[in-house]
């Protein structure tokens, strides 16, 4: 019977939590799935205006990647992907106007004809300007599978 309780009691934590989120965080993560979209549909319109004109990606192993090189790698078709997905993502919202997102993010394709398959915890950084969220700075570190 304690069991029942329990499982019960955490049954209604975690709705409570998924119910506890706020507009402006559900808001942020559908930026975060839009960011994921932009890069599946290898659609450089859309990344530039997701990115901010100062953006950098810190990469796993250090090398930092800016705006210019993310949407001139989607353009060229350098790199391709099949699959980029975002999940476990938690969103912190600091006043209106700006948030970190910590997540997860699946992505497999090919990079100048290779195939690549990881998975990487990351962490965003966004501003809203204008009414709208943009990614100003990202971090991934590459995850065992």
């Amino acid at each position: 019977m304690k069991t029942v309780v329990f499982v019960a009691l955490l049954a209604t934590f975690t709705c409570q939590i998924s119910l506890a989120q706020t507009a402006a965080e559900k808001e942020v993560l559908q930026f975060e799935h839009d960011a994921c979209k932009a890069f599946l549909d290898a659609d450089p319109a859309a990344l530039e205006r997701m990115l901010t004109a100062d953006f950098t990606l810190t990469l796993s192993n250090a090398d930092v990647s800016t705006r210019a090189d993310e949407i001139n790698d989607l353009r060229s078709g350098k790199v391709h992907y099949d699959v980029f997905e975002n999940y476990d993502m938690l969103a912190r919202l600091y006043g209106d106007n700006m948030a970190v997102v910590l997540g997860k993010t699946c992505v497999k394709g090919t990079s100048d004809g290779k195939p690549f398959d990881r998975v990487v915890q990351f962490t965003d950084t966004l501003i809203k300007g204008d009414g709208r969220w943009q990614l100003v700075a990202g971090h991934v570190s590459r995850l065992e599978k």
